[in-house]
């Protein structure tokens, strides 16, 4: 499973990435604007930490708008991906994007027919929603589990990019289910690494192994 992190906070970037953890990352106008500086070049700069695919997402709602504004931002760099929204627009975006050979990853997905539809259009990757729906008392990995079903029936060329994780069990439940990628926040991948009995026994270790040195004096 690939592991994608979910920020455009440059030094977080950098951090994760020198773990060896990361395989992309995932902005959005949100994230963007938390930022200081020009958003454009802050893409820029993370596609040039993260050697994987940087979802860079359109503001614009008319397709034709999604279509111009797509072509800009994947001049930034090769590794730009075009987030665009699961809507009628979007559809015909994704679809002219891709005949262009340019990546779409179609984005605030919260069925599997809108998957499928992602899909049938050319989109690269699919961001189900799923701590989202979690928020309305719907359990969101239900939804992972019939689009992977539904991909796994033809021959799509499209990615599950799991998406709105809010804690480990979503990328645990997300791995056991088989989803190709999981997109969290720095917040949830330290998480991962983290287990209070490791710093315990490391702890020992080296606790051990000092008195050991004492000893030998």
């Amino acid at each position: 499973m690939r592991l994608f992190a979910d920020t455009a906070h440059l030094p977080d970037i950098k951090e994760l990435a020198s773990w060896g953890a990361i395989d992309g990352v995932t902005t959005n106008p949100t994230l963007l604007s938390r930022e200081e500086g020009e958003p454009e070049k802050i893409l820029y700069e993370i596609c040039e930490v993260v050697q994987g695919p940087v979802s860079a997402e359109v503001v614009s709602t008319d397709w034709e708008g999604m279509v111009q504004e797509g072509r800009r931002l994947a001049q930034i760099h090769p590794h730009i991906v075009i987030k665009i929204p699961a809507t009628i627009d979007g559809l015909k975006a994704t679809r002219a994007l891709s005949e262009q050979g340019i990546r779409v990853n179609m984005t605030l997905v919260f069925t599997p027919m809108q998957a499928l539809l992602a899909a049938k259009a050319g989109a690269r990757f699919v961001s189900p929603f799923i701590g989202r729906l979690d928020d309305i008392s719907s359990y969101g990995m239900n939804l992972i589990a019939d689009i992977l079903e539904i991909f796994d029936h033809y021959d799509f060329e499209t990615e599950v990019l799991v998406a709105s994780v809010r804690h480990p069990m979503h990328v645990l439940e997300a791995a056991r289910l088989g989803a190709p990628i999981v997109t969290a926040p720095p917040k949830v991948i330290r998480q991962l690494i983290r287990h209070p009995l490791t710093d315990i026994g490391l702890e020992k270790f080296l606790a051990d192994w000092k008195k050991l040195q004492e000893r030998l004096k």
